[in-house]
């Protein structure tokens, strides 16, 4: 049986000021061992589905359809900066976006559609995020909270969301590749 590494996602194309948010706190955080993610995979994810048979695409690809039909394209605000982990032991630095009625909606659609062919929700509520760092190691943890905390309201990027995406992620040792295959346009 043939297989690709699936996930949803809302593309992210990084404006000016996101770049200067991220490389400041990219240089900033110099001496910290994290992995930054690159700039041109930079992502809101919506659904991950793992491994997932070939077979099965069309039936996914049917189910975004559906997911989508009433939604329509809407702004969305990145300006919040954080961490998953604790101050103490932080695993991701993330950004994040004011609570946005319409992205919930789409999420929720999404997650019970995909439920409905076998594709189980997460333990987890859907928190909308773009990781951004993924952390080895953090040597100095109160110049590194004093950075997140710097950063934790900066206005990052306004864009508008037309557009949904279902990508194959082919795992590199030097990165990811993230191949498009299906793009869902939403109603204007």
């Amino acid at each position: 049986m043939q297989t690709k590494r699936l996930f949803l996602a809302i593309k992210i194309i990084p404006d000016t000021n996101f770049k200067e948010v991220y490389n400041g706190l990219k240089t900033n955080l110099n001496t910290q061992s994290i992995k930054w993610v690159e700039l041109f995979n930079v992502h809101f994810t919506l659904k991950f589905f793992g491994e997932t048979s070939v077979d099965i695409i069309p039936d996914i690809c049917l189910k975004v359809e559906e997911s989508i039909k009433e939604v329509r394209g809407f702004e969305m605000h990145i300006n919040k900066t954080g961490i998953f982990g604790s101050s103490y032991q932080p695993k991701v630095i993330w950004f994040g976006i004011d609570n946005n009625p319409i992205l919930k909606t789409l999420a929720e659609n999404i997650l019970n559609n995909m439920a409905a062919i076998g594709f189980e929700r997460d333990r987890q509520n859907f928190v909308p995020h773009l990781t951004i760092g993924r952390i080895k190691n953090v040597d100095d943890k109160k110049f590194f909270n004093q950075i997140i905390e710097k950063y934790a309201t900066a206005d990052i990027q306004k864009g508008n969301v037309t557009e949904i995406y279902l990508y194959e992620s082919i795992l590199r040792k030097e990165g990811p590749i993230y191949n498009v295959v299906k793009s869902f346009k939403l109603d204007e």
